[in-house]
Order: structure tokens, then sequence, then C-alpha cells
């Protein structure tokens, strides 16, 4: 197999199943029968390998990474399954932060085309089932799985973990979760199964609640992480992962009651090498320090408070790069902007990607300093050019903009 023939199979499998990621609703298919299908056909990889489901709006990322670095710092074998990429798409399953092998993910991708009619498979459901068998194949001690949009009827769901975790629940993806957080809430908690721990990171008692009646309901033991006191730190440095710490030592603890391992040592390292362990980039990641340059893939209106609160703590003249996808609330973006910044406006590469002269009008009712750019690169590239080094660039708004100037820029940087 030459690096081509990978290239061709995976745009070949982009084009040939539905994508959520780039195509929106219309490739979104709920519920669990086809994916039950899959991996029946395939033997049912999920079955034979232990596995942790991490759910919630905002931190799943994060925190399955450090689970899966403390892990690795203990010396198990561990697997590592997010969504979506930011560069290639083996990113999406590691083991031992080393991206899927290419030559299994061609070889998997062919057998595609050797399934039943019947089943017909999103792009995310045939990830998830190659995840699956990529674990099993592998060896893995533990598959850290994160869900890929809501709960119950993600395709992850199929699994019965040992444990189960929701980071936190925000208003995202309300076309397809419901307008409210208790709607959200309630999806998300569809990943509690019986007797199987569940985690909570949210403080939000509306929340909380919902995930506690839930957990009740499956007589599965329901974890408050925000109980928890933790003074450990980690190199993903947004202010934010203090609340995912938590999560992570809620997890760990979880784990060791059934005499799972895992020393305090090896947990403060863990947290303090997601970076070098798993590969992880994407969060508060610091691009270059000549000039500061950060890119954060926060995309939802409680991800995006996070980040633009920590950016009005700098103190330095901002020239943030951002961009959204067709779904998104513009009006609740405009509100969060940033303070001392200039704006530069880029239309994300997908075929999800909004192109900012569609939202000028709010952009200009913002009354703030603005260019609109038809790339993410021609708008990173103008920002340079501005920014002194006593400044700062930030590039976010969405996973394909921090992916596509991460791809554009990241082998030039090194």
């Amino acid at each position: 197999m030459t690096i081509e023939q990978y290239q061709e199979a995976v745009d070949w499998l982009f084009i040939q199943a539905p994508n959520y990621q780039t195509d929106g609703q219309k490739a979104y298919k709920p519920g669990l029968e086809n994916i039950t299908r899959l991996c029946t056909f395939f033997g049912n990889p999920q079955e034979k390998i232990r596995c942790i489901h991490i759910g919630g709006t905002n931190g799943k990322g994060s925190s399955s990474n450090m689970l899966a670095s403390v892990l690795q710092e203990e010396g198990y074998k561990v697997g590592l399954y997010n969504s979506p990429h930011l560069i290639d798409f083996t990113e999406r399953i590691k083991v031992n932060g080393k991206n899927c092998d290419k030559k299994f993910v061609f070889e998997f991708i062919q057998k595609l085309k050797t399934l039943p009619e019947d089943i017909l498979p999103s792009f995310f459901e045939f990830t998830t089932i190659m995840a699956f068998e990529y674990f099993y194949q592998q060896g893995v001690d533990f598959a850290v799985i994160e869900v890929g949009l809501g709960g119950r009827l993600d395709s992850t769901n199929i699994i019965t973990p040992l444990i189960s975790t929701i980071t936190n629940v925000q208003l995202d993806h309300q076309n397809i979760l419901g307008d409210t957080i208790e709607e959200i809430a309630a999806e998300k908690a569809g990943i509690i199964k019986y007797h199987i721990p569940i985690i909570s990171g949210d403080d939000n008692d509306t929340v909380k609640n919902i995930i506690r009646q839930k957990a009740n309901q499956e007589n599965a033991p329901f974890i408050d992480a925000t109980a928890i006191k933790s003074d450990l730190t980690s190199d993903l440095k947004g202010n934010y992962q203090q609340k995912n710490i938590r999560v992570v030592v809620a997890m760990i603890e979880e784990l060791k009651k059934i005499s799972i391992h895992v020393s305090a040592e090896n947990i403060e390292k863990g947290l303090l090498h997601v970076h070098q362990n798993t590969g992880f980039i994407g969060r508060w990641f610091e691009f270059s320090k000549d000039p500061l340059t950060i890119c954060d893939t926060g995309h939802n209106q409680a991800g995006l408070e996070y980040v633009f609160s920590q950016l009005n703590s700098i103190n330095r003249h901002k020239h943030v790069i951002l961009g959204f996808v067709n779904d998104k609330n513009i009006d609740e973006v405009m509100a969060l902007l940033p303070e001392n910044s200039e704006f530069y406006f880029a239309k994300p590469s997908i075929n999800r990607g909004r192109h900012p002269e569609d939202y000028e009008n709010l952009l200009q009712e913002a009354k703030i300093s603005y260019k609109i750019f038809d790339s993410v690169q021609e708008a990173y590239l103008s920002a340079k050019e501005r920014c002194t080094n006593e400044e700062m660039i930030f590039i976010g708004g969405s996973n394909f903009v921090v992916g596509e100037f991460l791809e554009k820029n990241l082998e030039i940087s090194e």
C-alpha cells in the first residue's frame, strides 16, 4: 500500500459514507440498530475489550486524553478514540499515543465494499467499528471511547464500559439533541447503564439531578466530580482544564475500586505529559511564542465563553481569527468577543463552512474592527503580517478552523 492509495481510500470513505462533521444533520444517523448490525458483521470486537465511555458537551476530548495519558504512565496499553480529527484521519484512533496504522485503515476501508446492502453505515458508524477492531487486534488493556454526538443514540453507546462519564452539558447541536439544557442532559444521560458507575462533572444542579435520576433508575453509582478537591495540574493549559482534571481523578478512583492499579505518582505524571503521551493538540495550544499564537477548538457558547475569558485575562493587543459552520448561532458569538482585539473572519474549507459575508451585518452591528477572508490561511497570513511580538494571535471558533490552520502551518513551524 502506498500513501497515495491510503489517501484515495480515505477520500473514498468521505464520499461514500455520510459524514456529520462535514455535511451536517443530513449525515446524522441516530440509533443503535445499524451499528449493532455492523458490529455483528465484524464479530463484535467491542465485547472483547475493556472500555471507558466519556461523553459531554465540552471537555470530553481533554478528559479522555488526560485519562489515557495517566493509564499509559502506569504501563497499560491504551486505545483512544476521539473525533473529529484535526489533520489526518488516523488521529481518531490511537494506541499509546500513536496514530492508527494507515495500512490497517486502508485494508479496513476495503471491507466496507463487502458489507451487505442493508447495512449502509454513516462515516462515524464505520470509524467506530474500525476503532473497536483496531483496539481488539492491538490487544489494548483499555479503550477510552469518546462519544461522538449526544449519547443515547450515539454509535459508541453499543459498548458496555467499566465506567461512564459526562463531563458537562451545555447548549450545542440543538437541532439534533433538543432546545433546552434539560433535553440535552437527558440525551447525554443515555450512556448510563445498569450497575455501571457514572461520573458527572457538571456543577449545574439541574443537569446533576437529571444524571442522578437516570443513575438511580439504572442502579448505577453516581459520582459527583465537582465535589473533588485537587491541586493537580496539566500540560493542557486552558483555565477550564481544572474541571476536567477533577473528572479524571474521579474516573481513576472508580477504576481503583475494581482493582485497576494507578499510583499517585503516575496520575501526576500522566496529567503533566498529555501532549507527549497522546499527541493531543488543539486545546489552548501554543503554536508559537514570537508572536504568541494560541489555537483552541472551543466552538459552542460555553466553550467560547471559557476561551474568550482567558483571552481577556492576557494584557496584549489581540489578532483574533475566527470561522464558523452553518449551524452556528453567530449572535451568541458576537456577544462574547474578546476585548482589545481586531478580528479576521474566514470560511472553513468544508461543506458546512459559513462564509463571513453571510453574517457581515452582525459584524457591522457589533462595531468591531474586522476583515473578511475566503480561507483561514489568508486570514492567518494577514494577521501575522500585522502582529508585533508584543501582541498575540488567536485562531479558533471551530475544530475545522484550527485543523485547517495546523495542517497548513504545523510542519512549517517544525
